[in-house]
Parts: structure tokens; C-alpha cells; sequence
């Protein structure tokens, strides 16, 4: 079977190429080596700096009517919809396999499957992943034959493989991999406990073999997108930093899913650095002892500031700190001092917009005043300014660019 994968444009007021690969979609891909694969990739993005992140092309486009009353601009980010339309007046496919990722981005998985009805309408449209686990009656509604909730890939019916991801058939040079599934917590806010419900580790020997397809293909900047990168570490991610050793690969990482600061040992820490680790993303969220312990105690204070000083010993030259803005509770989180007591212990700080995700206990506590059903309204710069208004988001990112032009990196 001739069988095509598409990862959708995006439209959003904002969005960035950090590290944003379509990991899941090529593992499935990878698992279905047996038919006729293409791969069309529309997040392509260009100028890439150091580390292998970049901007995507992008247009301005009328904001939907869900979303008038934001006061942003809004785009639509990706390659060109006319080099989409190319492919399929030239290819003919059988199965078209689409991601999704948020739930707000919907929109560009509808133009996805509106082209696909026009041009070969014969083809079956599958879609899967996050959004589609997460609203699949809402992605139901978009057209395509069949909606994938969930990890279990037999429901598309094909014959499965175990293999390495497709990444022969996209742009290599930034590379994603994981050696690990789920997470433990169950942070309130979080919907990776909904998406995976499970915390297992991945075979050593399937990890490393992802990460010399991605060396041979070109690869220099790699990163993680483990939920609980460093939960049991004597299990997973050392023999993994220790076969890299071994193996004198030479990579650099990246954690752009944020590392739990609990588990940041000093011995890890340097291993990490050794390893080729460049860029480290801690979640920290709040330095409020009883809203860490209310939405799910997964690190606090002194186990962040152990841990950014367990890093900067260790060497690392890029530390930055998650801090969420626009939580149903935000009240309690002591925003200010936060953000300051993230910057003091020598850690950049980067605001993390709220997304209501349903599902989610946090995300359900926001039914009171706004619509979860429309996926518009998870939008996490919408949610944000609605919720704390244009004044309070303005002089919270003000505040991180003061701290961030003292803080050391």
C-alpha cells in the first residue's frame, strides 16, 4: 500500500521551531516499513541557531471567530499549502496517517484533510495522537475515516514492524528520541497521564540505534522528549549517557520537556555534561510550598536550588527555569517572588502560558468560564490574557526580562 504522513501546519499567534519534530508520527511510520512510505513535513524551519532551533515560515490570517476578542495577531506558520497540493496532484496514496499535537491547533489539521478530500478522495485519512486522544469526538467532526485515541497502533489495521523512525524521509539535522513513556506524577495541570497513562522505560538497545540513525543521517542536536527523563535513572537514562560515552558519539542535548529538579544529583549532573547535554529546562512552576503541594508536589524549592547549583558545579551553561502563568489558581502561586527566587538561584526564566486541557483536573476546573468544548479556548496565549488580563501578562513579562538580563546563563 502507497501510504502517506502528514504533520499539519500551525495556526496560532505564536509558535517557535524549539525542537518541534514530529517524533510520534515517524515512530509509527517506522513500524510500517513493509508498504510505500512518504512523508510530507510542513514544520520546516529556517535560520536555525546553534542549538538547531528556528522560525517557520508564516502568513497572517483572519483569527477565528472563537478567538476575535484576543487582541494578537494570528498566523498561520508552516510551508506553503501550494507545495502539499503538488505532492498529491503527483503521488497517489492509499492511507493517509495525519498527527495532531495540541488540541488548539486543530485548524491545520482540518486544511490537511480538506485538501486531501479534493484532490484524492479515494485515500482513508487516519489521525492520531494528542488531540485526537484527548477531543476525539471534536476531531471526529473534521472528516477524516478514522480517529486514534490513544497508543495502541493495531486499531489502524495494518501490518506492524519494530523498527527505527522514519527519519530518512525528513529534515534530520534536529533530532528528537526517547527512552522513556509517561510519567509517574500526576501534576493537575498536565495531560501526559491522560495521553500515557503508564510510566515504562524503552529498550536500551532500540534507544541507541535511534540515536546512530540520527548521527548517520546528519543529526548534531538531539533532543528529549521524555515526560520523566530522569525517574529511576539507574534504570534508563545512565546506561544510556554511558553507552554514548562508550560509543565517543558526539551530540548535543536538549530537554525541552523540563527535567523534574528532584532527581538532579550532582554525580548525574556531571555525567550529563560529559554526555554532550547543552541546554537544561527545569519545571519549577511556583515557589509556594502549598500550591507545590497542591498540584501534585513534583519538586520543591530547595530541590530546584539544589539542583540549578548541582548543574552550574557540574558546568552546564544553560539553565532555564519553567514558571506557569495563567493558572486557574495563580493566585497562590506568588508570581513575583517566583520568577525572583528562579532568577537568584542563577537560572533564566521562561513563562509558560496555561493551556485548559480537558481531561485534566486544572483543565476541568475551567469550565466555569470558558467553553472546553471548542478546542480554540485551550489556546494557551488566549486562555492567559483572558484569565489575567493584558496588564498583569505585560508586567509578568517584564519582570522575566529584568531578572533574565542580570541572571547569569
Amino acid at each position: 500500500m502507497k501510504l502517506l504522513l502528514v504533520n499539519p501546519p500551525i495556526y496560532d499567534f505564536t509558535a517557535f521551531d524549539f525542537w518541534l519534530r514530529p517524533y510520534g508520527l515517524l515512530r509509527v511510520g517506522g513500524r510500517l516499513r513493509a508498504h510505500e512510505l512518504t512523508a510530507f513535513d510542513y514544520l520546516m524551519s529556517h535560520k536555525r541557531d546553534t542549538f538547531g532551533r528556528g522560525r517557520f515560515d508564516q502568513q497572517l490570517v483572519p483569527k477565528p471567530a472563537a478567538l476575535a476578542d484576543v487582541p494578537r495577531r494570528f498566523y498561520r506558520f508552516g510551508r506553503r499549502r501550494e507545495d502539499f497540493l503538488r505532492l498529491l496532484s503527483m503521488k497517489t496514496f492509499d492511507v493517509v496517517l495525519v498527527q495532531t499535537v495540541m488540541t488548539y491547533w486543530y485548524i491545520g489539521v482540518r486544511e490537511v484533510i480538506d485538501d486531501l478530500r479534493k484532490l484524492q478522495p479515494h485515500a482513508k485519512i487516519i489521525l492520531g495522537g494528542v488531540y485526537a486522544t484527548l477531543c476525539p469526538d471534536h476531531a471526529r467532526s473534521l472528516g477524516a475515516d478514522q480517529v486514534l485515541e490513544g497508543l495502541d497502533l493495531k486499531q489502524l489495521g495494518l501490518p506492524l514492524s519494530e523498527d527505527a523512525p522514519l527519519w530518512e524521509c525528513v529534515d534530520a539535522q534536529v533530532g528528537v528520541i526517547k527512552i522513556t513513556e509517561g510519567c509517574p506524577f500526576r501534576c493537575t495541570y498536565c495531560s501526559v497521564p491522560v495521553v500515557y497513562p503508564n510510566f515504562v522505560g524503552r529498550p536500551l538497545d532500540a534507544c541507541m540505534e535511534e540515536l546512530r540513525q540520527l548521527v548517520r543521517l546528519g543529526a548534531r542536536n538531539v533532543a528529549f522528549y521524555d515526560d520523566a527523563l530522569l525517574f529511576k535513572p539507574d534504570q534508563f537514562l545512565l546506561p544510556f549517557l554511558e553507552a554514548v560515552l562508550r560509543e565517543n558519539i558526539h551530540v548535543s542535548f536538549h530537554t525541552p520537556n523540563a527535567l523534574n529538579a528532584r532527581f538532579i544529583t550532582p554525580e548525574i549532573a556531571r555525567l550529563m555534561v560529559r554526555a554532550g547535554f547543552k541546554t537544561f529546562f527545569l519545571g519549577f512552576e511556583s515557589n509556594d510550598y502549598m500550591w507545590q503541594r497542591k498540584t501534585g508536589g513534583k519538586v520543591y524549592s530547595e530541590e530546584f536550588a539544589d539542583a540549578v547549583r548541582a548543574l552550574r558545579e557540574a558546568g552546564a551553561a544553560s539553565i532555564t527555569a519553567y514558571i506557569i502563568i495563567g493558572h486557574p489558581e495563580s493566585s497562590q502561586q506568588n508570581l513575583e517572588a517566583s520568577i525572583r527566587f528562579a532568577a537568584k538561584q542563577g537560572a533564566r526564566v521562561m513563562l509558560s502560558e496555561f493551556a485548559p486541557i480537558p481531561g485534566t483536573r486544572d483543565g476541568e476546573t475551567c469550565r466555569s468560564f470558558t467553553d472546553l468544548d471548542e478546542p480554540l479556548n485551550h489556546n494557551k496565549t488566549a486562555f492567559t490574557w483572558r484569565f489575567l488580563g493584558t496588564e498583569r501578562v505585560d508586567g509578568l513579562k517584564a519582570l522575566c526580562r529584568e531578572v533574565n538580563y542580570v541572571a547569569p546563563l
